[in-house]
């Protein structure tokens, strides 16, 4: 509804080493969000904030400060500083268990094994948010994920950035438009 705000957190790790990595993935979308709608990051507590607006309603993009592992600090205290419920939250991040380009909205679940979900499930005592995984693949042999996570994209992955950062805006447009369902009836049919 028009004059309601939301909080919008992409997951990744501060710092150039880690700028284009499959780990930063929730960064990317942020990026490219506040690119196209031309509006900055302002640095805050626990993170970089960008504020935007949709059809009357204000959107608060975070990209945490915190590093990945510690990332519920970051989103309990912007909730609580904005004064929203956990329905109004929304967080993006990587996910191994699905092909690069594959994306999935759920309405709440488990962290997946991601650290960055997990610690934010602690500090906020619940799993009822939403949030979208993008897919980064596991090509990556045992013992080898922290390495597969923190490398860089390849010129293929690259290359479909845009688009999959274009779907997963649109999803997230979608979510604060028209809600969870329909939102997630939209995005979990396509796939780049």
């Amino acid at each position: 509804m028009p004059g309601e705000t939301y909080l919008v957190v992409g997951l990744g790790n501060i710092g150039p080493e880690y700028a284009n990595t499959r780990h930063n993935m929730g960064f990317m979308v942020l990026d490219a969000w506040a690119k196209a709608s031309n509006t900055f990051f302002e640095t805050g507590r626990y993170g970089d904030m960008a504020r935007l607006g949709l059809k009357g309603r204000t959107i608060y993009l975070l990209k945490p400060s915190t590093y990945m592992n510690l990332s519920g600090n970051a989103v309990r205290y912007w909730l609580n500083k904005l004064d929203l419920p956990v329905s109004k939250l929304m967080v993006i991040c990587d996910d191994i268990n699905l092909p690069f380009g594959a994306s999935r909205m759920r309405r709440n679940g488990s962290d997946g094994g991601h650290n960055g979900l997990k610690n934010i499930n602690e500090m906020l005592e619940t799993q009822d948010y939403a949030r979208i995984r993008l897919g980064v693949g596991h090509e990556f042999t045992q013992g080898g994920q922290i390495d597969y996570v923190l490398g860089t994209l390849d010129s293929g992955q690259s290359e479909m950035m845009p688009g999959i950062c274009e779907h997963t805006i649109q999803g997230v447009s979608d979510w604060i438009l028209a809600g969870i369902d329909r939102a997630m009836n939209g995005f979990n049919v396509k796939n780049h």
